[in-house]
């Protein structure tokens, strides 16, 4: 029983803080006329994709948002002018989202205040040692359900 308490103890602490720095730093980009961290979130998986770009499916099981919310955050920064959707060469049925320069650039413009937010509302907070734990400790849980994700769900 007390196994059991310290796995839901572990899980609720990873949802709190995951919830708390997120606001945090949602609140700090947004003091700062930065684009929105759903837009940040966006942009980087596009950025660091080959050729920069991803099928949407793709991008909804990179990004954190949902896939109905990674389709519509696109639909945004598409009117914006940061992203671009195009028709998948390689699958007709498919569409690429593409970063554009100016998608590049309010990447770059907001990535200070995006890394100083971590630093500030998450990692200052912790030992490197305790980093290294999180990272070793979620990153097995990432990876066993990478193994199991359907990129179509």
């Amino acid at each position: 029983m007390a196994e059991k308490l310290g796995s839901v103890a572990a899980w609720r602490a990873v949802l709190l803080a995951q919830n708390r720095a997120v606001r945090a730093i949602e609140r700090d980009l947004e003091a700062a006329r930065m684009i929105s961290l759903n837009w940040y979130d966006v942009l980087l998986e596009l950025n660091s994709a080959p050729g920069r770009r991803l099928r949407m499916q793709e991008l909804g099981v990179k990004a954190v948002l949902s896939r109905t919310r990674v389709s519509r955050i696109v639909t945004e920064l598409e009117s914006d002018g940061y992203v671009q959707r195009v028709p998948d060469p390689d699958d007709g049925r498919s569409t690429l989202a593409t970063i554009t320069r100016a998608g590049r650039a309010a990447l770059r413009q907001a990535a200070p205040a995006y890394l100083a937010g971590i630093e500030e509302h998450f990692t200052r907070h912790l030992t490197s040692a305790q980093q290294r734990t999180i990272t070793v400790g979620l990153q097995r849980v990432i990876d066993a359900h990478d193994a199991q994700t359907d990129p179509r769900r």
